[in-house]
């Protein structure tokens, strides 16, 4: 029998499946805070340790340039770096670095005799640059004049030569060897 239209009665409650066959309800999510927390942490030290060996690299290359730079800081050190690196060391690069055109002719005819006569006599010569001394021209000239001593043990008889030079300097940003006359 039908309950009469428009009753409560007639209404049907909606059909629910059993809680049995329910999809299962998803998971709640896991907290993950000590993950990112180490993940962080990683990022910051690695981002110091970045800083850090870069501002290293920065100092090396400052402190490199610094020692590695050629000394042009007045006429005498100039003469004398060049004289060093011109006889004593035989660097001709390293030379031309103290130099307003890259050659100094007579220093280095000078330099190619030395060469001969060491090769003449089977024997290596002591170069010392002695009496260093400035007479200042100008603020941007100055002339030097050094003593080039030469010394060997020939035949078991130590001898030295000595001869003096004058150089004429120029400062272009930071003193250079121009010209060099042997005097005497």
């Amino acid at each position: 029998m039908q309950p009469p239209a428009g009753s409560q009665v007639s209404r049907v409650p909606a059909q629910r499946t059993p809680s049995e066959q329910l999809p299962p309800a998803p998971p709640a999510p896991a907290p993950q805070p000590r993950r990112r927390r180490l993940r962080t942490v990683l990022t910051v030290v690695g981002g110091v340790l970045a800083l850090l060996c870069l501002g290293a690299v920065a100092t090396g290359y400052v402190l490199y340039n610094r020692a590695a730079a050629p000394d042009r800081s007045a006429p005498d050190v100039v003469v004398v770096n060049y004289l060093q690196a011109a006889l004593v060391s035989r660097e001709p690069n390293r030379a031309r670095l103290f130099t307003c055109d890259g050659v100094v002719p007579e220093l280095d005819e000078f330099g190619a005799q030395v060469v001969r006569r060491e090769q003449e006599l089977d024997v290596s010569f002591s170069i010392n640059i002695e009496g260093v001394a400035v007479s200042k021209v100008s603020p941007s000239d100055a002339s030097v004049v050094a003593v080039i001593r030469r010394s060997a043990s020939i035949d078991g008889v130590q001898q030295s030569l000595a001869d003096t030079w004058r150089f004429d300097v120029q400062d272009r940003d930071g003193w250079r060897v121009c010209a060099g006359t042997k005097v005497s």
